[in-house]
């Protein structure tokens, strides 16, 4: 679980007892002239019904665990003194300029590593989505579900920016969850956290939707606030409706301890689809930009305030332009500095976090109508949304679902008898690239396109890196059980 440290928690808890106090005190003043009677004005209410929600989205939450194996890895360390006292002369006749300035190598084995967090099931075969930094590192996933059933996982993909994970396990008719549109959140809405904090699995908080599009600095600069418990092993858990419908994954914590103190933060759901759309098609995040930089109209009209300079632009809402980024959207639109954005597509944004939540849905080449203000005149431009590297091309990488095949690291008793180091072996070929091109069930992969595969993470890097070639092709060198050898070109495109 991701945390963020929160320097001013004395501070919000003095304000959190002064409208306790407040409260308290206009309940019972609300008839002066008995010392006992509450009156409301306030239409009585039911409490609300949390039951069918946790039964709902209970049984699609999944307990993921890390596993990181013990490595060998090399390391430089630094010893001022071993030049001068391997030469009795501290290298003055030349002796001793080996040593590197004293730094040297050194192999170090590393422990085994384990972490816990949790993943929502988005499909009845297998999908799960969960954060970046929950799989992160990870040489083994197991995936538990909430009937104890285990299965290995695998990463189809992952995007550190929205700190967004795609998984997949074998499975068939799995409890998919339902998932609702973010967008259609409202503040003061009640929710659960549904996740595994502390140890602690299948747990459930209430709360409600404080906030949305919240700005938490990097990354994911729209999200969800609620102050339903989350803690660490929260993280890829459901944020849920009242109608056990997901509407965001929990990502972090704004604590100075840890642990909740009512500020959690989840991954909407719109962004969630588009994260998961992208992994899905093209094996990574297309990011769109719009090619600015600024911040929300209130902020900046603040901050030249306390430098003593007056600024009227109009509006007190919206995003002020600070910089049009060279060769950019805006740029090729038109859009200067001091323009104030006021609509993207028909939605008004009042500020910074809504921008991105719209434009983190969109992809290079997508379209969209911006109203905005210069010098109070409404003004509209259409965009061209473009990536990061300045055009609207689409990168498109082959996941290892391409291949239609499940693969598991050969024994030691093939190792043995086969007289052979490393290898993937081929347990089974459904439809796909692998079946197209005649790879048959246990033969055993070693090298691909000239790289040895000693993982399955190492086939699916291969297969990624070809498919953005020139040549989107897997040449597959390995061995038949039989101890023959075997060669394949396995095409990664459609004829």
């Amino acid at each position: 679980m991701k945390k963020i440290i929160n320097v001013a928690t004395p501070a919000v808890c003095a304000v959190a007892l002064v409208l306790s106090v407040a409260a308290f005190t206009n309940t019972n003043a609300a008839n002066p002239t008995s010392p006992n009677p509450i009156v409301s004005s306030a239409p009585a209410v039911q409490p609300v019904d949390l039951t069918y929600a946790a039964e709902k989205a209970l049984p699609s939450v999944v307990y993921i665990k890390n596993t990181q194996n013990s490595k060998v890895q090399t390391v430089e360390y630094n010893d001022p003194f071993e030049d001068f006292f391997s030469d009795p002369f501290g290298g003055f006749f030349g002796r001793g300029q080996g040593g590197n300035n004293g730094r040297r190598q050194r192999q170090i084995q590393t422990p085994k590593r384990t972490a816990a967090g949790s993943g929502v099931i988005i499909s009845t075969d297998g999908y799960i989505v969960t954060n970046n930094h929950v799989v992160d590192g990870a040489d083994e996933l197991m995936v538990t579900l909430n009937d104890n059933k285990e299965y290995s996982a695998r990463i189809i993909g992952a995007d550190a920016t929205t700190d967004l994970a795609l998984i997949k396990i074998d499975g068939k008719n799995l409890p998919a969850i339902q998932i609702a549109n973010s967008d259609d959140v409202k503040i003061g809405e009640w929710v659960l956290a549904v996740g595994n904090p502390l140890g602690l699995n299948n747990t459930v908080t209430a709360g409600i939707v404080s906030a949305k599009a919240r700005s938490m600095g990097q990354g994911v600069s729209s999200m969800i606030q609620t102050d339903a418990a989350i803690n660490q092993g929260n993280s890829g858990g459901a944020l849920v409706n009242t109608n056990g419908a997901l509407i965001g994954i929990n990502a972090m914590i704004y604590s100075q301890t840890g642990s909740n103190i009512g500020y959690g933060f989840a991954i909407p759901t719109t962004i969630m689809n588009k994260v998961v759309d992208d992994i899905k098609k093209y094996g990574n995040v297309q990011r769109a930009m719009i090619g600015i930089k600024g911040s929300d109209v209130n902020v900046y009209v603040d901050s030249e305030k306390e430098k003593g300079n007056e600024v009227d632009l109009g509006t007190m809402e919206g995003i002020y332009i600070a910089e049009v980024v060279e060769d950019g959207a805006a740029a090729d639109a038109g859009l200067k500095k001091d323009d104030v954005i006021t609509h993207i597509d028909g939605q008004k944004v009042t500020k910074f976090g809504e921008l991105q939540n719209i434009i983190a849905q969109k992809r290079p080449g997508d379209k969209i109508t911006v109203n905005y203000l210069r010098n109070k005149s409404k003004k509209t431009a259409t965009l061209t949304l473009k990536n990061e590297q300045g055009n609207t091309k689409v990168v498109k990488n082959a996941d290892l679902d391409v291949l239609g095949g499940n693969f598991r690291a050969i024994t030691d008793a093939q190792k043995e008898q086969l007289n052979i180091g490393y290898g993937l072996e081929v347990i089974k070929v459904s439809g796909g690239k692998l079946k197209d091109a005649g790879v048959p069930k246990g033969f055993i992969i070693q090298r691909v396109n000239d790289k040895s595969i000693k993982s399955i993470e190492d086939l699916q890097n291969t297969v990624k890196e070809a498919s953005t070639s020139k040549e989107p092709v897997l040449y597959v060198q390995g061995i038949y059980p039989t101890g023959k050898k075997g060669y394949f070109a396995v095409p990664l495109e459609n004829d």
